[in-house]
């Protein structure tokens, strides 16, 4: 596992990859942003009633300003592992031909990687809203935000990486730890937008390891 980590981080810093990360985060950006603007009111009024319990008026207005923002960033990081996985096609043909001079023997299906990708970012999603209080317990909370990334990347990154070259897939543990390692991005500025795609070539170099 820790031999795919290491090249999928040389792989991450290659200019091509690098443009495809620019390109895909611009458009998830624009998407999150229609989303937020459509729906931002509606989920500051819900968490609003969520922290009704909370003694003071003006705590509650902090605290769901507060959750609408992590909010909006926890949808473009589900938006983000969407398109990543709608549109890595190209990039993980090419890494396979450039390190292991193999061609894709088959393709994704377009259908199953949307509807997989929407099941995982909802439930991730879900998760988040209903545990968010999580997020603030010491070490714990950054542990389980690290497992709550790795939902919307794990299943979307192994079913890409299967269909394209019809590869072994890899044990549970494995693929959590993996995925679970491409999310420490999101703990960093600028570069969480690297998490899907890092994710998609470390688990294409961990499948491809024999």
């Amino acid at each position: 596992m820790q031999h795919a980590l290491i090249k999928a981080l040389k792989d991450i810093f290659s200019p091509f990859v690098l443009g495809f990360i620019v390109k895909i985060t611009l458009l998830s950006g624009a998407i999150t942003w229609g989303l937020m603007w459509l729906f931002g009111g509606m989920l500051k009024s819900y968490v609003q009633s969520y922290l009704s319990a909370l003694p003071w008026e003006w705590l509650q207005s902090v605290g769901a300003g507060a959750a609408v923002v992590a909010a909006g960033y926890m949808l473009f990081i589900a938006v983000l592992s969407l398109t990543a996985s709608l549109m890595i096609e190209p990039v993980l043909k090419r890494l396979a031909k450039k390190h292991y001079g193999t061609e894709a023997t088959g393709s994704p299906s377009l259908t199953r990687s949307l509807l997989l990708s929407l099941k995982t970012g909802a439930i991730f999603l879900v998760l988040f809203l209903f545990t968010f209080p999580l997020m603030f317990v010491p070490v714990l909370g950054a542990v389980y935000m690290l497992y709550l990334w790795s939902i919307p990347i794990k299943d979307p990154s192994i079913y890409d990486v299967h269909a394209l070259f019809n590869l072994p897939k890899p044990p549970s543990k494995q693929a959590v730890l993996i995925a679970m390692a491409a999310a420490a991005f999101n703990y960093i500025p600028l570069l969480n937008t690297f998490t899907p795609v890092f994710a998609e070539i470390a688990f294409m170099h961990y499948m491809k390891r024999d």
